[in-house]
């Protein structure tokens, strides 16, 4: 079975082949256009320029990811696309282009949920270590998101951001310090020259029972220590001890509510994906904790960590080989849910579940 899949959820056009077959899975091809230096000057990603580019790219794209993996429309068994959640006017040409492309290649047009290409993004390089229950991490620009995987479909929210999401307060902050957009990496490069014990920094929603999320506090304590010592601005040891204490924050509550949901939930297994989990630091204190704990950890690789095609075509064929198959695609959902069904927020429920599906496996 190949499968293409199509990913234009914001400002990213991705495209990529995978080949499902008894071997196992297979990334054909993979291609991921950036508009970074386009939305550059502005400081943030703008729709109008996001769709233009989408509208630009993808019939250029799709023959290209085609050409180079060896594979003709003909060949298609499926096309996997993203339906949410997004930019409204991003997901409609991606939706529209796939949905038009599947009418003429006579194959189903799956939708898939964005944030559930990233909950499977780190199985994409070894299928077979997918198992049920895991807790997984999403960490991004818009979304950090602990989720207690039972099954396929069937998520519990353990924990979700109430405000900023951490990839959105590195980005303010280093937007503060005036790096360029998108400011994340550059403040990784300035943090590794720093002190991460200079400053002390709130951790947020501290509570041994809450994992919730909160960097908007963390965020407005930076920009009022900042704003109160302009002398040393062009410090840039300074600005380096700064970035470090602040990524120090992020990732000590990241860490911290991770390894804790994993045992809150009794499950064994972490994941952790989103363009956020590219952050070293990050990945090495996850790797960490989870060894210090005997938390078996999965981190998606560097190269699909960020918004992507694979992941969503890949999260197609998993479901298919499990014989969960996805719908077939029908409108957009920009604020599109992965808890849609039960034991979605049943907390017990969900439990219960996970305990039968683990007694299922094992007999």
């Amino acid at each position: 079975m190949r499968i293409l899949g199509i990913e234009t959820s914001c400002d990213e056009t991705g495209v990529s082949v995978v080949e499902l077959s008894e071997n196992g899975l297979a990334l054909l091809e993979d291609i991921v256009s950036s508009q970074i230096s386009l939305h550059e000057p502005y400081g943030g990603v703008v729709p109008e320029i996001a769709v233009r580019e989408h509208l630009r790219n993808l019939p250029r794209l799709v023959p290209k990811v085609l050409e180079q993996s060896g594979t003709r429309v003909s060949d298609l068994d499926v096309i996997a696309v993203t339906e949410g959640p997004g930019l409204a006017s991003s997901l409609l040409i991606g939706n529209a282009y796939a949905r038009s492309l599947a009418v003429a290649a006579d194959v189903p047009a799956y939708g898939i949920n964005h944030l559930e290409g990233h909950l499977y993004s780190p199985f994409l390089s070894d299928g077979s270590s997918l198992r049920f229950p895991f807790v997984g991490l999403i960490v991004s620009g818009g979304h950090t998101l602990l989720v207690h995987a039972v099954d396929f479909d069937r998520y519990i929210r353990v924990g979700a951001t109430i405000d900023d999401a951490a990839g959105e307060a590195f980005d303010k902050v280093a937007r503060l310090f005036g790096f360029p957009y998108p400011g994340g990496p550059y403040l990784e490069e300035f943090a590794k020259q720093g002190n991460p014990e200079a400053y002390d920094f709130p951790r947020s929603l501290p509570g041994k029972d809450n994992y919730d999320f909160s960097f908007s506090g963390l965020k407005t304590a930076v920009r009022y220590f900042y704003e109160k010592h302009p002398h040393s601005h062009e410090d840039q040891q300074w600005i380096a001890d700064l970035c470090a204490s602040f990524q120090k924050a992020v990732i000590d509550v990241l860490v911290r509510k991770s390894v804790g949901a994993v045992e809150l939930v009794r499950a064994d297994t972490l994941v952790a994906a989103g363009g956020v989990v590219c952050n070293s630091l990050l990945r090495e204190e996850l790797a960490r904790a989870c060894e210090e704990k005997g938390i078996q950890l999965h981190v998606a690789h560097a190269g699909v960590c960020t918004d992507n095609a694979a992941m969503i075509a890949s999260t197609a064929a998993f479901k298919v080989h499990y014989g969960c198959t996805p719908e077939i695609g029908g409108d957009i959902n920009p604020n599109l849910s992965l808890f849609t069904r039960e034991p979605a927020g049943d907390f017990q429920k969900g439990l219960d579940l996970a305990a039968k599906l683990r007694n299922r496996n094992a007999g």
